[in-house]
């Protein structure tokens, strides 16, 4: 089982339109103390599994990957984050050559920036284009052109980057499925090395749902995206990437180490401001505003907000919706049975057979998985689980 490192960076140069995760704007002055904080929270967490349930005492625990979310972590400057990597490898157990990422808005980083980027340490970069149409990235509250994100990705593979994802969103109001495509062709002639795709999800308290709710703006079309969704399925198989998750496309020995652990419902440290991890037998969840979260570890004490224990039964069921997602490995039947001591029918043989039926799963001795039928209303099939 791996672990893996989430440190989040909640600083952005403006807020998009559709956006509600935990991120601020104008807070250029706490980026030295919050990497300092951050510094000291990876001290204080990773030592002796500090306050994990069933942590194992380890001086040094072990960890396999790290993934710098956001926010935008490349406000931050590269020695910065070459800080926070060596502070996650003096205090965990990590492999020479493990995964380490970081999501870069387009806009903000050049050839200089990339290049001392990769001098400290990340091999993995994910850039959040969006869309290669200007109306569109206008609508989101992006600042990049698509210009911006061809020379960020030259300046990628001149830096050495071979290990380089691009983030798309479809199902856009006023987006056209001709519209769709050009992005799409557009982001395959970057050469990319993994794909993230999203269909867009209005959320409660973002612009972009008061603009809907006033009929300022068109609800998007599910019909159109499901669409989006099944063009692009041909255009990217046939371009040589392979579908793993149901939202990530990647080229063969691309897919991404670090949201593997999330989907195989594995453990993982959340550090930072708002920050959520996750144990075998925890959740937990760090105060949300960075400078609450600098003072708690300013002044020694831990920056959780809150936490939630996790039965065994609710563990099953999240390892089944989560590894539904991976399309190829689904869930693997002697992985869930080492974890839970029994094999998946043993839990699920009524859930098992209603899906099947209904069309949604394939069940062999390897491996329980959605049928491509079940990849559209993947929501009904994980239900079954939960």
């Amino acid at each position: 089982m791996n672990t893996g490192i989430y440190l989040h960076i909640p600083f952005c140069r403006a807020r998009c339109s559709y956006c509600d995760f935990n991120t601020y704007v104008g807070l250029d002055a706490l980026f030295e103390p919050y990497v300092r904080a951050l510094k000291r929270e990876i001290a204080m967490r990773g030592n002796a599994g500090a306050g994990e349930p069933d942590g194992d005492l380890l001086a040094r625990p072990p960890a396999h990957t790290i993934f710098f979310g956001g926010g935008t972590p490349s406000l931050l400057q590269p020695e910065q984050i070459g800080d926070l990597i060596r502070a996650c490898r003096q205090t965990f157990d990590m492999p020479a050559r493990c995964e380490v990422s970081v999501e870069c808005n387009p806009g903000t980083v050049n050839a200089d920036y990339l290049c001392a980027l990769r001098a400290q340490g990340v091999n993995r970069l994910s850039f959040g284009a969006q869309s290669a149409n200007p109306d569109e990235l206008r609508l989101l509250g992006r600042e990049h052109g698509w210009d911006e994100v061809q020379a960020a990705f030259a300046a990628a593979r001149a830096a050495g980057f071979d290990n380089v994802n691009i983030d798309l969103i479809f199902g856009l109001p006023h987006q056209s499925l001709a519209s769709w495509r050009r992005t799409l062709e557009a982001a395959l002639a970057l050469s990319p090395d993994h794909i993230s795709l999203y269909a867009l999800t209005i959320e409660v308290g973002t612009p972009l749902h008061d603009w809907t709710r006033r009929g300022q703006v068109p609800f998007p079309d599910p019909d159109l995206a499901a669409d989006m969704y099944e063009h692009t399925e041909r255009a990217l198989g046939e371009a040589g990437f392979e579908h793993y998750e149901i939202s990530n496309w990647c080229k063969p020995g691309r897919a991404c180490a670090h949201n593997l652990i999330y989907w195989r419902n594995e453990p993982y440290y959340g550090l930072g401001a708002g920050a959520h991890g996750s144990t075998i037998r925890r959740r937990r969840w760090n105060v949300k505003r960075p400078a609450d979260y600098i003072a708690c570890i300013e002044r020694g004490e831990s920056a959780e907000g809150g936490h939630e224990d996790i039965d065994e039964a609710t563990s099953r069921g999240e390892t089944m919706m989560l590894g539904l997602r991976l399309l190829r490995e689904g869930v693997e039947q002697a992985r869930f049975a080492r974890r839970y001591g029994a094999p998946i029918a043993h839990f699920y043989a009524r859930e098992l057979e209603v899906g099947v039926a209904q069309g949604l799963l394939e069940v062999t001795d390897e491996r329980v998985s959605l049928t491509e039928r079940g990849r559209f209303v993947s929501n009904r099939a994980m239900r079954l689980f939960l």
